[in-house]
């Protein structure tokens, strides 16, 4: 089941499977056509394979409960959700709208750099789409802010660098007591260091988005840049103001009571 392969199906008589946009594990993600519609979809489908936990359905079900409570022009909007039952696969299929733009992490693997003010403008972006998730009852923490989860537009101009989206929300969490969320996902290098320990906060998201703006302006992934008390040194291999070197130092602050206590403050002192 594992090498299950789609194409050219049509599931639940709907969705006409075009081609594989990406694989791992027990999942993969389809671009799909609405048959209803005539409008292009992502499928995110969970197969029950050799490699299925059920922590991954417990983070599917999730993403596909935040996604339906979401209404943002930044963040891909809930179509469907269904069992998938063929004959040499089983498992849950998410529909979601189609965002057709590419990834931060292929932008920079194409050989795209960005100024210190269009790397202001996607952190602006950003910002306003975790002031929005950081402001639901109860928060909705993504967990796994990193550059091929933000997608950018290629309509960029002299004065704007183009649309931003944050996708990809299978590790997203709802449920937030005082002492943090006590599972372990991320991303290494993205990740902040309470999040090793199976915690995240509103803060934690800043982190990886601070991350990830230094791997904008580095074009390294942050894991391999020098570590100095847990904390990210990218200044000696950057052109930056000083103003926004100590934002980026600050939000990536290896404590999170140290990093801005929101993403509208975060976007205050930018």
């Amino acid at each position: 089941m594992t090498n299950t392969n789609f194409e050219p199906q049509i599931l639940r008589d709907r969705y006409r499977i075009q081609r594989q946009l990406g694989r791992n594990a027990s999942r993969r993600t389809l671009l799909a056509q609405d048959l209803h519609t005539q409008e292009l979809v992502v499928l995110k489908i969970l197969i029950f394979n050799s490699d299925f936990r059920w922590d991954d359905l417990k983070l599917f079900e999730r993403e596909a409960e935040t996604l339906k409570s979401l209404c943002h022009a930044a963040i891909p909007r809930y179509q469907d959700y269904f069992e998938l039952n063929l004959p040499k696969c089983r498992g849950f299929v998410l529909v979601q709208t189609y965002i057709d733009a590419t990834s931060l992490q292929d932008w920079i693997k194409q050989g795209r750099t960005f100024s210190e003010l269009e790397v202001k403008q996607i952190a602006k972006a950003l910002l306003n789409v975790l002031t929005y998730l950081h402001s639901r009852n109860p928060p909705a923490i993504h967990r796994d802010i990193k550059p091929s989860n933000i997608l950018l537009t290629s309509d960029r101009t002299a004065h704007q660098v183009g649309n931003l989206y944050l996708v990809d929300f299978g590790s997203v969490q709802t449920t937030v007591k005082k002492t943090g969320t006590i599972t372990i996902v991320g991303t290494y290098g993205y990740m902040p260091p309470e999040q090793f320990s199976g915690r995240a906060f509103e803060a934690s998201d800043l982190y990886s988005l601070g991350a990830t703006l230094i791997y904008l302006v580095t074009g390294t992934h942050p894991a391999d840049l020098l570590q100095e008390d847990l904390q990210i040194q990218f200044e000696d291999v950057t052109h930056l103001s000083a103003s926004f070197i100590q934002w980026l130092k600050q939000i990536t602050h290896p404590n999170r009571l140290q990093r801005f206590s929101s993403a509208q403050l975060a976007l205050q002192a930018l």
